[in-house]
């Protein structure tokens, strides 16, 4: 049997190949792997309760840095005054509680972190 021509090239090639030590062959060379950044854990858990015209926010750091909170709210009326509460630092292992209120009803709530 006899190879065909267009084969035979190709086979003596792969042959060649695998004879070659494995320092001679190209191959990607890898360095160390760099650690990966670990970005320092940061952030209150805070958890918001709305009932009728008043937001109460409970928020717990369980990180060692400190993080300042601060509840804001959005009035559903109008005429009724947005607000931005008073900024409190919550410490590691401590719990806040932030509290405002609407004159009518409250359409959102949320609590802003800052790095202290």
């Amino acid at each position: 049997m006899r190879l065909s021509r267009s084969v035979a090239p190709v086979i003596v090639a792969v042959c060649l190949v695998f004879s070659l030590p494995y320092d001679a062959l190209p191959h990607a060379r890898v360095g160390a792997p760099k650690p990966a950044a670990t970005p320092d854990p940061f952030g209150a858990e805070c958890r918001i309760a709305v009932r009728g015209s008043r937001v109460v926010a409970h928020c717990h750091n369980p990180y060692a840095g400190t993080d300042r909170v601060r509840l804001h709210i959005e009035c559903a009326r109008w005429w009724d005054l947005d607000t931005d509460g008073v900024p409190a630092d919550a410490g590691p292992a401590v719990t806040v509680r932030l509290t405002g209120r609407c004159w009518k009803e409250v359409r959102t709530a949320w609590v802003s972190h800052q790095r202290v």
